[in-house]
Formats: C-alpha cells, sequence, structure tokens
C-alpha cells in the first residue's frame, strides 16, 4: 500500500480508537440494555413522561452506537479497498477509495467534536433566547432571521423544537424570542452561540438604501430537569426523639413520638409531633426535609444557569458577523471560521460554527 495512504490510513484508525475509548463502547452497550430492558415493561405508557424520555434516551443511544460501529466497519472496508485497487492497478476504484477516505475522514472530525462536549450541562436539551439589540427595525427582521436559522438547524437534524414565546416588533421581525431544542446535547452544541451576533447590509426599511449595521444577542442556557425526589442518605442526617407538647408546655403524649431531623451537609432542621406514632412523625419530617432540599437544588440550578449567562454590550461581545454587503461573507470572530454563502447558514447550515466553536472552546479551558 501507497506509503502515504497507509498512514493516513493509521491516523484514521488513531482518531477513532480515541473516539471509542471516550465513548466507552462498553459502558453505552450496557447502557442500551437498560433501556431496552425499561422499554419493554408492560406498564411503561402508565407514565407517558418517563415512557417518553426513556424512548428517546434508547434512540439516541442506539444512534450513537450505530454512528461509531458504522464508522469502523467503513474504515475496514477502506482498507480492503485499497488493497484490491492496488493489486489489480484499478484507477477507478483508487479514486473511489480517495473519495471515501475524505468523506470519512470528515465523518470523524464531526464525531469527534461530540467527544469534546463533558461539561455537566452539556448532553442537556437547549433553551435559546433571541434579543433585538441596537439597529431598530433591523435588528428585530435579524432576530427573526436568526430564530428561523436555529429551527431549521434543528429541523435539518430532526430535533424536537417548541417555541415558548414571541414578541413581535411594531415594523417587522421580533423584539425577542424564546424556543426550546429538545435533542441529547443540543446545549452542548449551541451553546457556542451565545453572544451578539450582527448583520451588515443594505437596509429594506430604508428608503434612501443605506447600509445598516444591526446587533442581535443570542442567550443559550440548558434545560432544567425536573426532579420531584430528593435521596437522602443515613449518614447526612440526624434523628432526635423528644415528647409531644401543646399548648402552655402540657403533654400531649406520654410517649417520646415526635421527631426533629437534622441535615448535616446544609444544617436544615424539620420536625413533626402532629402524628401519633415516632415512626408517623419521622417519615412526615423525611417529606418535608425532601421538599426544602429540593427547593434548594432548585435555587441553586438557578445561581448556575444564571452564572452562564453572558450579558455584553452590542459592540464588546460580538462573536460572529454576518456581512450581505458590499460582499457576501458569514465569520466567526472567534474562531475565524468563515463562509462564503449567508443564504446556506441563515437556512440552518450551521454544523461548522458549531464544530469551530466547540474545539475554539475547548482550546480556550486548556490554555486556562
Amino acid at each position: 500500500m501507497n506509503p502515504d495512504v497507509a498512514a493516513s490510513l493509521k491516523e484514521l484508525s488513531n482518531t477513532l480508537e480515541g473516539i471509542e475509548s471516550v465513548m466507552d463502547l462498553d459502558a453505552l452497550r450496557a447502557n442500551i440494555a437498560e433501556l431496552e430492558a425499561e422499554a419493554a415493561k408492560p406498564d411503561l405508557w402508565d407514565d407517558v413522561e418517563h415512557a417518553q424520555r426513556v424512548s428517546s434516551q434508547l434512540v439516541h443511544r442506539q444512534a450513537e452506537l450505530r454512528k461509531v460501529t458504522e464508522l469502523r466497519q467503513r474504515l475496514e472496508d477502506l482498507e480492503v479497498l485499497y488493497e484490491l485497487s492496488e493489486d489489480e492497478d484499478d484507477a477507478s476504484g483508487l479514486a473511489e477509495a480517495d473519495g471515501e477516505r475524505e468523506s470519512l475522514k470528515k465523518d470523524l472530525e464531526t464525531l469527534e467534536v461530540r467527544t469534546l462536549l463533558s461539561g455537566e450541562y452539556d448532553p442537556r436539551g437547549a433553551m435559546v433566547t433571541i434579543r433585538a439589540e441596537a439597529g431598530g427595525v433591523d435588528a428585530a427582521d435579524f432576530a427573526e432571521m436568526l430564530m428561523r436559522m436555529y429551527l431549521r438547524w434543528a429541523e435539518r437534524h430532526s430535533y424536537p423544537a417548541e417555541v415558548y414565546d414571541t414578541s413581535y416588533a411594531e415594523e417587522a421581525g421580533l423584539k425577542s424570542a424564546t424556543f426550546r431544542i429538545d435533542a441529547p446535547y443540543a446545549y452542548g452544541n449551541l451553546s457556542v452561540e451565545q453572544g451578539t451576533h450582527r448583520l451588515v447590509r443594505i437596509s429594506p426599511f430604508d428608503n434612501q438604501g443605506r447600509r445598516q449595521t444591526s446587533f442581535v444577542g443570542v442567550e443559550v442556557l440548558p434545560v432544567v430537569e425536573e426532579t420531584d425526589h430528593v435521596e437522602i442518605a443515613e449518614k447526612d442526617i440526624r434523628v432526635d426523639v423528644f415528647r409531644s407538647s401543646g399548648p402552655g408546655g402540657q403533654s400531649v403524649n406520654t410517649t417520646d413520638s415526635a421527631v426533629r431531623i437534622t441535615h448535616i451537609p446544609t444544617g436544615i432542621v424539620v420536625s413533626c409531633q402532629n402524628e401519633k406514632s415516632q415512626l408517623q412523625n419521622k417519615a412526615a419530617a423525611m417529606r418535608v426535609l425532601q421538599a426544602k432540599l429540593l427547593a434548594r437544588k432548585k435555587e441553586e440550578e438557578r445561581a448556575e444557569l444564571d452564572a452562564l449567562k453572558d450579558s455584553g454590550s452590542s459592540w464588546g461581545n460580538q462573536m460572529r458577523s454576518y456581512v450581505l454587503h458590499p460582499y457576501q461573507m458569514v465569520k466567526d470572530l472567534r474562531t475565524d471560521h468563515e463562509v462564503g454563502n449567508p443564504d446556506a447558514v441563515l437556512d440552518g447550515d450551521i454544523d461548522g460554527f458549531l464544530e469551530a466553536g466547540i474545539r475554539w472552546r475547548r482550546q480556550q479551558q486548556s490554555a486556562a
């Protein structure tokens, strides 16, 4: 085999091995088996929300495994195709193999980006808010263009999307919009879109046909997962019992049936003495403690989400420029990734920008 081709195939194999290692295929197969067992339960659809979550996770995990196993098979088939074509001196076979090698390289690079999404919130769905900033009616129109761009991106990938709120501007476009994209790693992918987007074009709303620059802010947050139960380890609580008492200190019961529970990690203290037995009081106090811990957890999650927000100014926080005049170019100002076809980008073809942004973010994190 040609030494250059052999070296290229070896590099592709090493990249794929790295992807397989990060994805942990044995753990992935085990997870699929668990989800399949859960999906096979006859009472699965008694809880529709749980059933939908299980089904969605199963489809996604199966697709992940299928994708990486198909890439491995394609690489093995490619090696055979090169060997046969060289043995038979088949020029057309070699040309086909070269084309497949480039295609395989591109697909591996795309999957490799997925392995860079290791943040705590990255696997979640995305909540996207778009707001028109400086630029008047052009900014409102641009906001609507960006909303369509993201919804078209979701449609291209068959990701479910739901629009929660749209505030329309008076003349055209949107003041703001909020929508949710429900897909595994939607947040990890779209989080690099956060920031200020700039549009330069001849304004269709200007009677004199002047060039207008407008700005739109994009905020991307992970979808908060609903939790209706909090596990409490026995080692994390201290249970004290005491005698129930009524008004004026009068004894209600002659036994120590009242219960006070202290959650040691947080210092939260709850007590219950209205039930007839110590066991009932303890169960009631645990329910109260769970509710308090759940509320505390949600407050912490809200604080974490607030910390993820980026509220820079229109000029100082620009991350991408869409130029429609005097030339045609969309350029990411952080990664220098650029495309000369704005129409395609605004129609949802943004995967190249997402991949470049994810790689750039990882480089920034590594440097820090």
